[in-house]
């Protein structure tokens, strides 16, 4: 088999066979093919694309160009939930102990981000002393006890994808439905859990501007798990705006505590009921969305929900006292207010934006070895469909640099969309996917 002929063959649009793939995948991996030759076959399956099989093929050459974690020592259905990524999104960190307060168990690997923010792990690690270094038997006796952990993604989950995503990314070739899928799906199928609730952000805050362009990605995720034998559900949800009102790291996980204290906000809440209901009903633990509902609210406000979450943090070497008093976590040389130019309805707040700003606070990194500072980014005091005032505040800005910060105001005000009339809006929810139906809710 020759990587020349499997080139020319995508490049005339014909579909590759499972031999095919695996040879790339397999000798890719190994440094046996070059760079250029590989960037040539990711330009032919950009322009001729991959069809469902293909991509069910590559996914799982992915996924088994590494370690695939067994996760059988933990008691019960495993389902896993994976974010395609957005604004203000830390549902990762309030849906854990929810799910586990309800009895499912929960075991998260995750990473550090690149963007705006950091990942799930940077943010937890705002909570000093947390640490996700734990030995793989602590791990899995932490989920059989409290039914949540969180641990990192070792360098060894899918290390094809790693290479690929790198080459992808200087060659033009991410925005690729099929690669985006597969090398999402290679990493979760590689986590060996027993079902996936997939939340695939669009807007101009998430990696799919285009819903019809999410719709397709979430398609083809569904399709993807259903042929790996994971039962696999997808929500569109929107991100046209920040999730919450907290843009950060330290601050993210403040809101949290505030959700888990019944004092969190309504867009936050109603996400983790959405996906956290599809989460309950594939572990077998409730029937329909109504009773799911009925769990999660009742584990909130009974402070169950807090209570595992305490307890996670504890068995992970966290200061509880930060969790009792999260105000503790908010400790920056400065917060600077920002107020509005104009009285009207909040039109809209473009998330893309606030993410900017955040990143020039130096909330996120736009390399994995850049060092973030945990304690700044925004807070938001008005959101799409508000009434404000001219000189009322808009949204806070904690930073620890007032050069990034002034550079942040007028950035941050290009963001606000002040108009007299009210906008109609956009539900958060905009449709699901399953493996037999696409369902678009209306707008």
């Amino acid at each position: 088999m020759q990587m020349y002929d499997i080139i020319l063959k995508k490049r005339n649009g014909e579909a590759l066979t499972k031999e095919e793939i695996y040879y790339f995948i397999d000798c890719y991996t190994k440094d046996t093919i070059p760079d250029y030759q590989v960037s040539a076959l990711l330009m032919a399956i950009y322009f001729q694309k991959m069809n469902d099989e293909e991509t069910a093929y590559i996914t799982e050459a992915m996924m088994n160009s590494g370690e695939i974690i067994d996760l059988s020592m933990i008691e019960g259905i495993k389902v896993d939930k994976h974010s395609t990524g957005g604004v203000g999104d830390k549902t990762t960190i309030a849906l854990g102990p929810i799910i586990a307060a309800c009895g499912v168990p929960v075991a998260k690997m995750s990473g550090r981000g690149l963007g705006h923010t950091g990942g799930t792990i940077d943010k937890l690690e705002s909570i000093p002393g947390f640490s996700v270094n734990i030995s793989k038997e602590d791990f899995i006796n932490n989920v059989n006890k409290i039914k949540f952990a969180i641990t990192a993604q070792t360098n060894n989950l899918a290390p094809a994808d790693k290479k690929l995503y790198s080459l992808r990314d200087v060659t033009g070739t991410v925005e690729n439905i099929s690669l985006i899928a597969s090398s999402i799906m290679s990493k979760k199928l590689a986590l060996g859990t027993n079902a996936i609730v997939l939340d695939v952000k669009t807007g101009n805050g998430a990696f799919m501007k285009n819903i019809d362009d999410s719709f397709l990605l979430a398609k083809k995720m569904v399709n993807i798990g259903t042929k790996m034998d994971r039962k696999t559900i997808a929500l569109i949800t929107d991100m046209n705006q920040p999730l919450g009102y907290a843009i950060g790291n330290a601050l993210e996980v403040k809101e949290v505590i505030d959700l888990l204290n019944s004092n969190g906000p309504e867009d936050l809440k109603e996400l983790c009921i959405a996906l956290g209901s599809q989460m309950l009903i594939l572990a077998k633990k409730a029937e329909t969305k109504e009773l799911a509902r009925e769990m999660i609210e009742d584990v909130i406000n009974s402070g169950a929900a807090l209570n595992i979450f305490k307890e996670f943090v504890k068995q992970q070497g966290g200061d509880l006292s930060y969790i009792e008093n999260p105000e503790l976590l908010v400790k920056v040389q400065d917060v600077f207010t920002l107020k509005s130019d104009t009285t009207g309805y909040i039109n809209e707040i473009k998330a893309d934006i606030v993410g900017e700003c955040t990143l020039l606070l130096g909330a996120g990194r736009t390399l994995i070895e850049s060092k973030i500072d945990l304690s700044v980014g925004l807070v938001l005091n008005k959101k799409v469909g508000d009434y404000v005032k001219k000189g009322e505040d808009l949204a806070y800005i904690y930073s620890n640099d007032t050069i990034k910060r002034d550079q942040c105001i007028n950035k941050l005000k290009s963001a606000y969309i002040i108009k007299e009339d009210m906008p109609i809006l956009r539900p958060l929810i905009l449709g699901i996917v399953t493996k037999d139906n696409t369902k678009k809710f209306k707008k």
